[in-house]
């Protein structure tokens, strides 16, 4: 999938082709099934990763002195290494399994959610239409009944012999007569196909609703399945990265022929953790720094809140508007012929705001949006900030946010070719244009 910042083009979206055709008189049944097996598949229960036993200072030094004891040791340290990469790769790997599948259930439940709001639209149509025209077939069978009924033949004749009237006469009334019967005849026709096709088009919109709502559970399911894989991969990355460094330092201890105690290999782990933190922070630092001058050379609004609590979540006009398109392929994979957001051309690392205060849902990598932020704002609101940089996260999940902070910085990864940010609105499980929804809150996008 391709996202082109200067043409609009951009759409974290399902890995699989997709059309603007979809079936008006038949149930997806493929869909619902499919749907139901990913539902069992995501609610059975990930079996807990054992815990692992890693060796104390104390145990190094008392292993130390002895030749086989420290071989050992050596060897145990190197495949508790070894362990913490495979653990983490396997959550990651799981992480992304779990979010590709969130990614197509989404995109699966929205499809679904405008098909059966079409269906609707149509269904109340021909309702009208039916109705209209039932109005119409009785004023016509008013106005044969007021003309003596179905016999209008027999009426006519009579009334002419009782009048004298000439056979012209009676011929014009003859063939009024005639014309109002077969146009009678065709608007109760008319009017039963109407009403024939407005319960179809009832019955077919009760159909998608009902597949829709199969898609709604199955998309929450792999919501749920995502968010705790992502837990996990991020609790491997963190064990990971607090334990791999203390293991180098006891395998350098282990391996240092020279070294009796080690006192001095635990000041040295508590000394690189103090510096790491001192690097964290001045990172932080320089990327706040840069946010502001950034957004003073842009002249934009990002970021500004308005009075009913919005704000813009970035500068930069706007790319790629919210609707249908045409399905969009690159390196065999194809986005969906629907855009579910609007893009807003940033520039690469600019900073990306909060659009309200909330909750972080998701701070990770999702499919196609490459690194992503998810928001909750209470009341079924949430918004979403792809294509985020790598590394330019400022915020974690469950962390919560104000409006107009800065929670990422803009980048191009996923499915996006130029950094930008790809905007989205959720109103309960649906994804909405973004644009009318943030202009009515003072915090017009663009």
């Amino acid at each position: 999938m391709r996202t082109v910042t200067g043409r609009g083009i951009d759409l974290p979206a399902r890995r699989l082709r997709v059309t603007n055709r979809w079936p008006r008189h038949t149930l997806a049944l493929t869909s619902i099934m499919a749907a139901m097996t990913l539902l069992v598949t995501l609610v059975s229960p990930a079996a807990p990763a054992s815990a692992v036993d890693y060796p104390s200072w104390q145990d190094l030094q008392n292993a130390k002195a002895n030749t086989a004891s420290a071989a050992a040791q050596v060897t145990a340290i190197e495949n508790l290494i070894a362990g913490l990469q495979v653990q983490v790769q396997e959550t990651q790997a799981a992480a992304e399994k779990s979010a590709n599948e969130l990614e197509v259930a989404q995109q699966e439940f929205d499809d679904a959610t405008r098909r059966a709001e079409d269906i609707q639209t149509q269904a109340d149509a021909s309702k009208a239409t039916a109705d209209a025209a039932t109005k119409q077939a009785g004023q016509l069978a008013a106005q044969l009944y007021r003309t003596g009924g179905t016999d209008l033949s027999v009426n006519l004749f009579l009334e002419g012999q009782g009048d004298g009237a000439d056979a012209d006469l009676l011929l014009a009334k003859l063939g009024n007569m005639s014309k109002l019967v077969e146009r009678s005849s065709d608007v109760y026709e008319s009017a039963q196909s109407a009403t024939n096709n407005a319960q179809s088009l009832g019955d077919q919109a009760k159909v998608a609703q009902t597949e829709r709502e199969t898609l709604r559970v199955a998309a929450e399911a792999a919501l749920a399945a995502a968010q705790a894989a992502a837990e996990a991969a991020a609790n491997a990355l963190a064990e990971s990265e607090a334990k791999g460094i203390e293991l180098e330092q006891q395998l350098q201890f282990m391996r240092d022929a020279q070294a009796t105690t080690t006192a001095g290999y635990e000041a040295g782990v508590a000394e690189r953790a103090r510096l790491e933190a001192i690097r964290v922070a001045a990172e932080a630092a320089a990327k706040a720094a840069a946010a502001a001058a950034a957004r003073a050379n842009s002249g934009g609004s990002g970021g500004s809140v308005s009075m009913t609590g919005w704000a813009v979540p970035a500068s930069g006009r706007i790319t790629g508007g919210f609707g249908p398109r045409s399905v969009i392929c690159n390196g065999g994979e194809c986005s969906g012929s629907f855009h579910y957001a609007t893009d807003l051309g940033t520039g690469c690392g600019s900073p990306i705001y909060a659009a309200h205060a909330g909750v972080v849902t998701w701070a990770g990598v999702l499919g196609t949006y490459g690194n992503f932020v998810k928001i909750s704002h209470g009341d079924n609101v949430s918004t979403g900030y792809a294509h985020i940089q790598n590394g330019g996260y400022n915020v974690r999940s469950g962390q919560s946010v104000s409006a107009g902070q800065i929670i990422a910085y803009s980048g191009d990864t996923g499915a996006a070719n130029g950094c930008h940010l790809h905007f989205e609105v959720w109103i309960g499980g649906n994804r909405i244009n973004p644009v009318p929804f943030m202009a009515d809150r003072g915090a017009s996008l663009g």
